[in-house]
C-alpha cells in the first residue's frame, strides 16, 4: 500500500494548523475567553427566547428577546445572591471549624499511624498562604475585568443579531452555498442548545436531590452547596467527583466525633450521581451530540490546558462545533471522524430544533 504524497502533506499541514491554531488560542486567551463565553450567553438567551415563542404562541415576537434577557439577569442576580449570602456565612463558620478540624486531622493521623498529628496552624504556616495571597487577589482582578468583558460583548453581540442575515447573504450570494452554511450554523446551535438543556435539566436533578440528602443529615450551608454542585455539574467528569467528594470532606469537620454522616453523604451522593449519569443522562443525550467518551475527557483536559475554568466550561459545545466544521471540508473530515463516536459526523441528528428530545412512538 503506497500512500500518495499529496495526502501526507495535506495530513501534515493540517497537523500544523491544529498546533498554530492552539497556540494562537492560547496566546490570546485573554481576548477569547470574554468572547466565548459572550457568545455562548447569546445562544442561551437566543434560545430561550425561542422557547418562549414557541411554548407561549400569543406571546409576542418582539418582546420574546427583551424578556429572555430580563429574566437571564435575573437568574444570574438570584446566582450571585446565593453564592454572596451562604458564601459569607461559610466564611465565618469555617473559623469555627478549626478546632474541629485539628481533631479530624488527629483522628486521621492515628488511623495511618502518625503519633504527632499536626494542627491546621501548622499546616497553613507550611503552605505559607501569603506566598498565594498576590496570586489570588490577581485572579479576582483578572475576574472582575473579564466579566465586565463577557457584559460588553454580550451587548454588542445581541444588537448586531439582526444583521447576521444580511452578512449570510453576502458571504454566500448563491443559495446553495447559503443553504450549505446556514444548516451547519443550525447545527452548531442546536448541538449546543441541546447540551445545555441537558446540563441544565440533569445539574438541577442533581443538585436538588443533594441539597435533600444533605439537609436530611444536617449538613451546614446545604443551598450553597447544592449551587455550587449544579454548577460544577457543567464540567464534564471532574464536576462529578467535585460533587461527591467536597460535601462529605466538610460533613467530617462538622460532625468530628463520628465518620457516620460523612459516610452516608458520600454513599447518597455518589447513587444520585451514578443514576443521573448512567441511566438519565444516556436517555436524554440519546446520540445527537455524537460524541466518543475519549474525546470528551481529552477535550476537557485540552481546553481546561488552553482557557483554563472557562475552557472547562466549554470544552463540550466547542469541540462539537470544531467537529461539524471539520466534518464540512474534505482534508480535515479525518479529524471530525476520530472525534465522533459513530464514525458519522455530519450532524444530521442535529438538524431537529429539539434534537435529543425523546421521539414519540411511531416517529422516524
Amino acid at each position: 500500500m503506497t500512500i500518495s504524497p499529496s495526502i501526507t502533506g495535506r495530513n501534515a499541514l493540517v497537523f500544523l494548523a491544529v498546533i498554530a491554531g492552539a497556540a494562537s488560542l492560547y496566546w490570546m486567551r485573554g481576548i477569547l475567553t470574554p468572547l466565548a463565553l459572550a457568545v455562548f450567553l447569546a445562544m442561551m438567551i437566543d434560545s430561550f427566547a425561542r422557547v418562549l415563542t414557541e411554548r407561549v404562541p400569543a406571546y409576542p415576537r418582539n418582546l420574546a428577546l427583551p424578556t429572555a434577557l430580563i429574566l437571564s439577569i435575573l437568574l444570574f442576580g438570584l446566582a450571585v445572591w446565593v453564592v454572596t449570602a451562604n458564601g459569607a456565612g461559610f466564611v465565618l463558620q469555617m473559623r469555627e471549624y478549626a478546632p474541629r478540624l485539628n481533631g479530624v486531622i488527629a483522628k486521621l493521623a492515628s488511623l495511618v499511624g502518625i503519633k504527632v498529628a499536626p494542627t491546621i496552624g501548622e499546616l497553613v504556616n507550611q503552605i505559607n498562604p501569603s506566598k498565594y495571597a498576590g496570586a489570588a487577589a490577581q485572579s479576582l482582578q483578572n475576574f472582575a475585568s473579564s466579566a465586565i468583558l463577557v457584559l460588553i460583548y454580550l451587548g454588542f453581540i445581541i444588537a448586531s443579531r439582526r444583521g447576521f442575515g444580511r452578512k449570510i447573504v453576502a458571504l454566500y450570494p448563491h443559495h446553495a452555498e447559503r443553504d450549505g452554511a446556514m444548516q451547519l450554523f443550525q447545527r452548531i446551535r442546536n448541538g449546543v442548545e441541546q447540551y445545555l438543556w441537558i446540563q441544565t435539566v440533569t445539574g438541577l436533578m442533581i443538585a436538588a436531590a443533594s441539597w435533600a440528602v444533605m439537609m436530611l443529615i444536617g449538613l451546614d450551608n446545604a443551598l450553597f452547596w447544592a449551587f455550587l454542585i449544579f454548577i460544577a455539574a457543567y464540567i464534564p467528569i471532574l464536576g462529578g467527583a467535585v460533587g461527591c467528594i467536597l460535601p462529605p470532606i466538610f460533613a467530617l469537620v462538622q460532625f468530628p466525633d463520628t465518620f457516620l454522616p460523612a459516610l452516608l453523604l458520600f454513599g447518597a451522593l455518589e447513587l444520585i450521581f451514578f443514576i443521573v449519569g448512567n441511566v438519565i443522562y444516556p436517555r436524554m443525550q440519546g446520540e445527537s451530540l455524537n460524541m466518543d467518551p475519549t474525546v470528551v475527557l481529552l477535550s476537557l483536559a485540552v481546553w481546561g490546558a488552553l482557557w483554563g475554568v472557562t475552557g472547562m466550561f466549554l470544552s463540550t459545545p466547542l469541540t462539537v462545533a470544531a467537529m461539524l466544521i471539520l466534518a464540512q471540508f474534505e482534508g480535515t473530515r479525518w479529524i471530525a471522524i476520530l472525534l465522533s463516536e459513530d464514525g458519522d459526523p455530519s450532524g444530521d441528528s442535529l438538524d431537529s430544533p429539539r434534537a435529543g428530545s425523546p421521539k414519540k412512538p411511531g416517529q422516524a
